[in-house]
C-alpha cells in the first residue's frame, strides 16, 4: 500500500502535477475570496471601523499582545525541536529563536513562506556549518509540527462544535463532525505508526527521520499551544457582542489561517478576511473588521518589523566582525584562523 503511494506521488511530482494543482487551488481560494470580500465590504462604513479601533480597550490590545508574544514564543520550539531531531545539539536556542522568529514573520508577510523562510533559516543557520539539507529538513519538520497540531485543534475543535466549520465550508454539520472524527483517527494512525518503529522519508542524503511517538505528542502539543495562543489574541480582539465561545472563534480561526496559508497569499491578506467574516457572520462586521485589523498590526506587522531591525542588525555585527578578523589576518596576529574559527563555532556571527 505504501509503495504504491509513493509511485503515485513520484509520478505526480515528475508530470509536475502537484504543482500545477496547487497553483490551481491558490488561484481558486484567492478568487472566492475577492468575490466575497467583494460583496461584504461594499456595505461597509470606513469611519465606523476606524470609531471601532478607537473604541478598542487599551487593556484588550496589551492583553491580544502578550497573546501574540505567547505565541511567537512558542513557535521558536519548533525550530529548537527540528534542529534537535537531526542532531544537531549545539546550536543553541538563542540561534534557533532567531531563525524561528524571522523566517516565520517574514515568511507570513512576503508569502510562499517555505522559500522565503528557508532562505532566512539558510542565513542564519549557515554560520554554524548548517548546509541546504539540513535546513531544507528543519524546514519540513518545523512543517509537520506546524500541520500536526492543526490537525488536533481542528478535529477536537469541528468534532466539538461543527456548527463553527459549517459556517465557512457550507457543508451539513453531520459531514464536518464525520470529517473532524476522520482527521482525528489518522492522527492516531500516524501516531501509532511512528511509535511502533523508526520511520523516515526522502531518499539518500535527503531522508529525514521523523520523531517517534512520544516526541510527535510533544511536536502535537506544541503546535496546539501555539496556536491557542493566536487564536486567544483574536478571541480577545473580536467584539464582545454576541459572546460566541472561544471555541466557535478558534475553529473559524484557524481554518481561516489554513486558507489563508494555502492560497500563498502574503500574511493570507484577502483570504482569511473572508473566511474570517463568513464564519463569525453574527458579529458586527465593522467591529470585527475593527478587530482583525488590529490582530493584523499586532501578529504580522509588528513582527515583520522586529524582524528586518534584528537581521539587518545581525548583519552589521557580522560585517565588522569579519572586518576586524581580515584587519588582524593582514597584521601581526599569530594566531587569526584560530579566532575565525572560534567566532564561527561559537555562533557569535550567526545569532
Amino acid at each position: 500500500m505504501l509503495d504504491s503511494i509513493r509511485r503515485a506521488i513520484s509520478f505526480l511530482r515528475q508530470k509536475q502535477i502537484l504543482h500545477k494543482l496547487g497553483v490551481v487551488v491558490s488561484i481558486t481560494i484567492i478568487g472566492i475570496a475577492c468575490y466575497v470580500l467583494y460583496h461584504m465590504l461594499r456595505t461597509i462604513d470606513a469611519g465606523e471601523v476606524v470609531d471601532a479601533i478607537k473604541r478598542t480597550h487599551p487593556r484588550q490590545v496589551v492583553l491580544a499582545a502578550l497573546f501574540v508574544a505567547a505565541g511567537y514564543f512558542t513557535l521558536t520550539f519548533y525550530d529548537l525541536f527540528a534542529v534537535r531531531t537531526i542532531g544537531r545539539t549545539d546550536v543553541p536556542y538563542r540561534v534557533t529563536a532567531l531563525a524561528a522568529f524571522t523566517s516565520y514573520s517574514i515568511g507570513h508577510n512576503v508569502g510562499a513562506s517555505v522559500f522565503t523562510g528557508g532562505a532566512v533559516r539558510y542565513r542564519i543557520y549557515s554560520a554554524w556549518g548548517l548546509n541546504a539539507i539540513d535546513v531544507a529538513k528543519i524546514c519540513f519538520l518545523a512543517g509537520l509540527t506546524f500541520w500536526l497540531g492543526n490537525a488536533a485543534v481542528l478535529g477536537l475543535g469541528i468534532a466539538y462544535h461543527p456548527e463553527a466549520a459549517a459556517a465557512i465550508d457550507q457543508l451539513p454539520v453531520w459531514l464536518n463532525r464525520l470529517a473532524a472524527f476522520a482527521i482525528l483517527i489518522g492522527l492516531t494512525i500516524y501516531v501509532a505508526w511512528v511509535w511502533i518503529q523508526p520511520r523516515g522519508v526522502g531518499r539518500g542524503p535527503w531522508t529525514v527521520t521523523l520523531p517517534g511517538g512520544p516526541l510527535t505528542l510533544l511536536q502535537i502539543g506544541i503546535g496546539i499551544v501555539d496556536l491557542s495562543f493566536c487564536a486567544l489574541a483574536m478571541y480577545v480582539l473580536a467584539p464582545d457582542e454576541p459572546d460566541l465561545g472561544f471555541i466557535v472563534v478558534a475553529v473559524v480561526f484557524v481554518s481561516a489561517t489554513l486558507l489563508g496559508f494555502a492560497s500563498h497569499s502574503p500574511g493570507g491578506l484577502g483570504v482569511f478576511d473572508a473566511a474570517m467574516l463568513v464564519g463569525l457572520w453574527q458579529m458586527d462586521r465593522e467591529d470585527l473588521l475593527a478587530g482583525m485589523l488590529l490582530f493584523r498590526l499586532l501578529y504580522y506587522i509588528t513582527p515583520f518589523v522586529l524582524s528586518v531591525i534584528l537581521l539587518a542588525l545581525r548583519e552589521v555585527v557580522l560585517g565588522a566582525q569579519l572586518k576586524r578578523l581580515k584587519l588582524k589576518t593582514s597584521g601581526a596576529d599569530p594566531a587569526p584562523k584560530h579566532e575565525a574559527v572560534y567566532v564561527r563555532e561559537r555562533g557569535d556571527t550567526g545569532a
